[in-house]
């Protein structure tokens, strides 16, 4: 693997990891002591995707995210060949960070897990439309498959923020596979895990649709 490759792939990495430790993190703190509570909760989420955006948009493009990889492949703006290695260290760097919250704190009860608040399939609802505009955004303030410029960072935190804060009580809006997934093998909690393992892809997908003839040309 060469280096420029590897690269892009450590910091989706280190991305998804620093996503998970602080935004999870805070979740299992205000479990433990009573704050920051759902605003605050909400807030982190934005401010981390914003930092990781600002941090390393220009080196992976910032995805952090399976269903943002595979819609930017879909949108022709990414290379099919890069996709397992996105997605694989994504998911990688949200298990390595709820295994970490795991160990520093083993008397909190929730490592963050998404679960439905409702019914499967209301929840499966929300996920891809929570997605689809999450994924609407992202298309609209990138350059090819980088999240990244002066705004992008705003736009994209600022989406997570009120996503995380009216659909945070209602399926944990996680719109991310990988932030499901690893905190979910941590806890060996699997509750609805089938609805965020699928309502991102499809959400991030069906985004792309109204756009899609004037994305850029497709990449090798």
């Amino acid at each position: 693997m060469e280096r420029e490759r590897f690269s892009r792939y450590l910091a989706e990495f280190m991305g998804c990891f620093f996503l998970i430790f602080t935004a999870c993190g805070a979740i299992m703190v205000s479990k433990k002591t009573g704050v920051p509570g759902h605003l605050g909760i909400s807030l982190v989420f934005g401010a981390i995707i914003m930092i990781m955006i600002y941090s390393y948009g220009s080196l992976s493009g910032a995805h952090f995210n399976p269903a943002v990889t595979l819609a930017f492949w879909i949108a022709r703006r990414f290379s099919a060949r890069d996709v397992p290695g996105y997605m694989i260290f994504q998911f990688l760097g949200t298990f390595l960070a709820a295994l970490t919250l795991k160990l520093l704190f083993p008397e909190v009860a929730t490592m963050g897990e998404t679960i439905p608040a409702g019914t499967n399939i209301s929840a499966f609802v929300l996920e891809i439309i929570f997605t689809f505009i999450l994924m609407t955004v992202i298309l609209n303030v990138s350059t090819g498959y980088q999240e990244k410029g002066i705004m992008a960072g705003v736009a994209i935190g600022g989406t997570v923020f009120l996503l995380a804060l009216m659909g945070g009580p209602l399926t944990g809006a996680s719109m991310n596979p990988a932030r499901t997934l690893g905190p979910a093998l941590v806890s060996g909690n699997f509750q609805g895990l089938w609805i965020y393992l699928t309502a991102p892809f499809l959400g991030a997908a069906l985004s792309v649709i109204p756009g899609y003839y004037t994305t850029s040309k497709e990449l090798s």
